[in-house]
């Protein structure tokens, strides 16, 4: 079961491309953290921020940029 204050998302990896599917958390908010890639296993740096109507979006990165 999900928790309901999850948003899920999908983003594109930096490194492989590929559209994955994650868990965006309310908490998270202005904080940086890691996420490894589903597909390649690669270290994806997330920044969440949230929209005026309450969604949050990721800005995703590699540690490479």
């Amino acid at each position: 079961m999900i928790n309901p204050g999850l948003q899920e998302s999908s983003i594109y990896c930096p490194y492989c491309g590929e559209s994955v599917e994650v868990l965006l958390n309310p908490e998270d908010v202005g904080v940086d953290y890691i996420e490894d890639c589903q597909v390649c296993c690669r270290p994806i740096e997330f920044r969440l921020r949230e929209d005026a109507g309450g969604w949050l979006e990721a800005e995703v990165r590699s540690d490479v940029d």
